[in-house]
Order: structure tokens, then sequence, then C-alpha cells
């Protein structure tokens, strides 16, 4: 089983298209998808749950659909938090959060409080995320260290670079999943990837459930991961 699962949910657009709905729709049907996925990773006893919620890519989307999802995220904070206490949930949150409503960051603070001393699946929101804005945070970050006289540039290590990612407290994903059938990594988690397992399905999101959850895992448990050796 893996250790840690990232997912890329594509395809809310996509579907709501299909149906001549609304994209909104499209992302209420997504949320679905993510509830019966966070449930079934914490059954199977999977540790780490990475979701890639709303990347800096998605600010420049149309100010209606970004409100709209940003009210639901608020939604589903407000509905969600007691079932995700029960199942023994801890969320975390990576990116630039400081850049999303007031709203939104005050119920995310309320949810991580709540559920801060669960030990079971700790379930990772990538928001105002971006992959290539994490590195050069990073970069900037040690930086300025080294000017300040605290660190000199030998010292600088692929570990000691790693811990001053979004992601420093939590392990590199072994499986990533992206759904919809696009073949791209979408400037998502690019420093801690570098051996993760690739799973692309064709299934859009808020089609992909539990059986297609499962074909994944069993597509993982099919490799044979050598990292650079034989």
């Amino acid at each position: 089983m893996p250790r840690h699962v990232a997912i890329i949910m594509d395809g809310n657009g996509r579907w709501a298209k299909q149906r001549h709905l609304p994209r909104i729709e499209g992302h209420r049907a997504g949320a679905e998808s993510a509830r019966t996925i966070i449930r079934t990773a914490g059954e199977l006893g999977i540790k780490y749950l990475t979701l890639y919620a709303f990347s800096v890519e998605n600010w420049n989307r149309p100010k209606e659909e970004v409100d709209a999802l940003m009210k639901y995220l608020v939604h589903y904070l407000k509905t969600e938090t007691s079932e995700l206490n029960r199942n023994n949930v801890r969320l975390e949150v990576i990116g630039q959060v400081y850049r999303l409503p007031e709203a939104v960051q005050e119920h995310l603070s309320k949810t991580r409080l709540t559920l801060s001393k669960n030990n079971g699946l700790t379930l990772v929101m990538a928001l105002s995320y971006g992959g290539r804005t994490e590195i050069v945070e990073a970069v900037r970050s040690i930086a300025q260290k080294v000017k300040a006289g605290e660190m000199d540039p030998p010292d600088i290590t692929e570990q000691v670079f790693a811990q001053h990612l979004y992601t420093r407290n939590l392990p590199d994903p072994d499986l990533m999943i992206r759904t919809s059938g696009e073949m791209r990594v979408s400037n998502f988690l690019l420093w801690q990837i570098s051996y993760t397992e690739l799973v692309v399905t064709k299934t859009l999101w808020p089609d992909f459930r539990k059986p297609q959850f499962y074909e994944a895992i069993e597509e993982y448990n099919r490799r044979h991961r050598r990292f650079g050796g034989v």
C-alpha cells in the first residue's frame, strides 16, 4: 500500500459541459468524489492523501467561478469537519494560503485545530499552490539565510532544500494519480515527485470513485520501484 498518494483532480469542467450544466456543478460533483476517496484512503490505511484543490494558475479563471469555488470550499469545511473528525483525519494545507479570502483562511484554521489531535489519515489540501512558486520561495528563504550568515552555500543539500518547501513535514508521494486523461503534472509537487509512480486515468474526477481508486492502487502494486538502482 502506498504511504502517500497525491491526486490531480481534473475534469470537473468537462464533466459539467458534457451534461450541459454550469461549471460549478462539476465542482460540486467533484466534492462528492473527494469525500469518497478521503474515506476510502483512510479505510485502506494510507497515511497521507494530497489533493490538488486550487492552483496558483486557477486565480486566472473568471472571478465568478473563483468566488463560487471559495464559497464552496467554506461550505465543504463547515459540513465535512465532523465526519473527518469521526474518521480520525488530520488536515494540513500547502500553498500561498495568505492569498485565499479571509473567510477561507479562518475556516481552514478552525478545521485544522479541530482535527489536530487525530492520528489517522493526513489530508493535505493544496490551495493556491504552484510547484515553481514553492521552489522559488524555498530558494528565496535559503538565500536570505546565506546573506544573513546563518548558512554557507556548501551546507545546501537536497535534504536542507526540502526542509524549506511547503511539504517539509511530509514524505514524498509514492503514487500520483491524474484523472481526465491529460498527460502532464500541471505544476504540482515538482520537486517531490522525482521518483513517484504516475497513474493517469481517462475517468473525469466527478466519476472517480472507489473502483477507480482501487484500480490505481492495483496498478501501483504492479510497479517495481528501483529509485535509479537495478
